[in-house]
């Protein structure tokens, strides 16, 4: 039996540390939603919920060539719009590393606060993004972001 070759997100020959503008999606593990519930249009953030969002923001000050724009957490899943700009370290990389830390805040918190547990691992293996070419494109995401919480029934990553 061959085990079929895992889809390839990332642009083969794209440079990640390039400068511009990169929507992102981040999905905890089978859709769980750890994060917070949306009651009335309104996301409300778990502690965990609470615990992303800080570490999130702080990536701007741990890599001083990007700057962060519209974020949301969800239920299930993050989404967020970063700006490179003269990088060294590609998205990917940040990416492992935020969901590395988070993840071991997380499992203190399974242990210490009594958290909900997650099978294995926190996140998904992967995540999406989207490279941002023009101010049409960057705009329809940023509504997109923005009216999440409103949206979220119609979100295809409801549950």
């Amino acid at each position: 039996m061959t085990i079929p070759k895992r889809k390839q997100l990332r642009l083969p020959t794209y440079d990640y540390t390039k400068n511009g503008l990169y929507f992102i999606t981040i999905c905890i593990q089978n859709k769980k939603p750890l994060l917070g519930h949306i009651k009335e249009h309104i996301m409300l953030k778990s502690d965990a919920g609470q615990m992303i969002e800080s570490i999130w923001y702080q990536l701007e000050n741990k890599y001083n060539s990007l700057t962060l724009h519209e974020f949301v957490v969800m239920p299930n899943h993050i989404h967020g719009i970063i700006e490179f700009y003269n990088s060294t370290i590609p998205i990917p990389t940040i990416i492992q590393n935020f969901k590395s830390l988070t993840t071991n805040r997380y499992i203190k918190q399974v242990h210490q606060n009594r958290w909900k547990p997650f099978n294995k691992r926190l996140w998904q293996r992967n995540y999406y993004e989207h490279i941002i070419r023009n101010d049409a494109s960057l705009h329809t995401i940023q509504k997109y972001i923005i009216n999440n919480p409103i949206k979220w029934k119609e979100d295809s990553l409801y549950i």
